[in-house]
């Protein structure tokens, strides 16, 4: 392990746990400083042992666009949940989807199954055992082979090519 990597094992999230601290305590004062650092060093060297080895990005700049795309994904998915919620004469077809997945990297198939929950209308609720498919509960579902397409397309492989391929 590398002199810094004794100290600072992931040094990404040290620097987000310093900020978020500063964003929170909403103050950059020496204190709140000296005390964001010790919980930025801290916590990842008492979590190391419970953190799998990340792989590596492989295309940082199709990443930046799949941050994008999910970005604009959810506020798509916000409007669409509100507009049918707002809707009295509109009734949602809510149901559940079995998800095979292309994608067999435990980290891949989190990052997945947490795009999914994080727009809005659909829910990933269970990840087989055995890693082939993911539970995800839809509050509107029209056509089941055009949801299972759209993510394919629009979250599964992008994270395959970034992570995987």
């Amino acid at each position: 392990m590398k002199p810094l990597g004794r100290f600072l094992p992931t040094p990404t999230l040290s620097l987000v746990l310093l900020v978020v601290w500063l964003l929170m305590a909403r103050s950059v004062a020496p204190g709140q400083l000296l005390l964001g650092a010790f919980l930025a060093v801290g916590i990842p060297l008492l979590t190391r042992r419970f953190w799998d080895p990340l792989p590596p990005v492989r295309h940082p700049i199709k990443l930046a666009w799949f941050v994008l795309v999910v970005l604009y994904d959810i506020v798509k998915a916000n409007l669409q949940v509100s507009l049918l919620i707002l809707t009295p004469r509109r009734e949602p077809h809510p149901g559940f989807v079995e998800y095979p997945l292309e994608v067999k990297e435990p980290l891949t198939i989190t990052l997945l199954a947490n795009t999914i929950t994080m727009t809005p209308g659909t829910v990933s609720t269970n990840i087989r055992l055995d890693r082939s498919s993911l539970l995800i509960h839809v509050l509107d579902m029209r056509e089941e082979q055009a949801l299972v397409q759209e993510i394919r397309e629009r979250y599964e492989r992008p994270l395959k090519e970034i992570f995987e391929c």
